[in-house]
């Protein structure tokens, strides 16, 4: 099949895609056409369909896997497709594991790194609380190597959540040997813990979308939620070190207007703030830039509240 990172510019389209989403929506003249955004494992692509009720377009909604028919052009410097024809596609016509973006990281590696990263932690009684998610929950284990770290903006891939922790922790050992202030145990468990509540707050692949629960509580409320669920399991855990470990998880993403019920008032909470910060902001250029060829400018992105342009090769 052609996958979607590979589709340039003039390119014809014939092939199998999973139909992420598809809205509807009404041009300036108050012509209805579809949005439609097409998935496989190596990313997505917009898709439009500007003749709906043509007869080559058949019926489809989210989540099916769709034959799509259509020419890639460029607009605003991404790629886009123009959907010529449409149908849903049968089973045997495709294979999922096509269509499930992974992580470039081997997970089993990724799992390893993870134990490690536990085991450098010598408080007994964080050490205990990291074993009793990472190591004896099997099914807590299975979701968290499964899940992304997000629905859209960086890490929206499987193993994705694993993938964004692993970088977190490791700038949060760098900023330990630069800043020896820093409360290491504490630190690293919490870089390790500040995002658990993803594998409630979204759903598994393909859906990859919010849970009610996510909705109404978020990833921050209930990774702390489980972080004291696992500690009542601990004879003797300090009432403090619990305090202390949940304040780095409510306030890692370091403002109230950001989704933080509470803002950094440790020095550890700073930490895992800024490493979050810059993890999430790395990989979304990263996926953004990983798309594009050539320098150019990609125009504003949201998250990132800039104009972006890819960096030139020096010569």
């Amino acid at each position: 099949m052609r996958y979607l990172k590979e589709v340039k510019e003039g390119d014809k389209l014939s092939d199998i895609y999973l139909c992420k989403q598809v809205t509807t929506a009404v041009t300036k003249n108050g012509k209805e056409y579809l949005n439609v955004i097409l998935q496989d494992k190596t990313g997505t692509a917009d898709g439009k369909v500007w003749e709906p009720s043509s007869s080559g377009i058949g019926d489809f909604e989210n989540l099916d896997y769709i034959y799509v028919v259509g020419d890639a052009v460029t607009f605003n410097n991404q790629i886009q497709i123009s959907i010529k024809r449409l149908r849903k596609a049968s089973e045997g016509e495709y294979d999922t594991a096509d269509y499930l973006p992974v992580s470039p990281r081997d997970n089993d590696e990724m799992y390893r790194e993870l134990l490690a990263a536990c085991e450098r932690v010598k408080n007994p009684f964080l050490h205990e609380l990291l074993l009793s998610f990472f190591e004896r929950d099997r099914d807590f284990v299975t979701s968290f190597r499964k899940s992304s770290a997000a629905k859209l903006v960086h890490h929206g891939f499987v193993g994705g959540l694993m993938h964004h922790t692993l970088a977190v922790t490791a700038m949060c050992e760098f900023y330990t040997k630069a800043y020896p202030l820093l409360n290491h145990d504490l630190l690293i468990s919490a870089a390790l813990l500040h995002d658990i509540g993803k594998v409630k707050e979204l759903s598994s692949f393909p859906q990859n979308d919010y849970t009610d629960e996510g909705q109404l509580l978020g990833h921050i409320v209930m990774g702390s939620e489980m972080i004291a669920d696992h500690i009542r399991d601990i004879p003797d855990f300090p009432e403090k070190l619990k305090h202390e470990l949940q304040h780095c998880i409510l306030a890692h993403h370091g403002q109230l207007e950001f989704g933080s019920p509470k803002v950094p008032e440790l020095i550890e909470a700073m930490a895992l703030n800024m490493a979050d910060n810059t993890d999430a902001k790395l990989e979304t250029l990263s996926e953004l830039l990983g798309s594009t060829t050539g320098t150019q400018w990609l125009g504003y992105n949201r998250f990132l509240d800039a104009n972006i342009r890819k960096t030139s090769d020096g010569n």
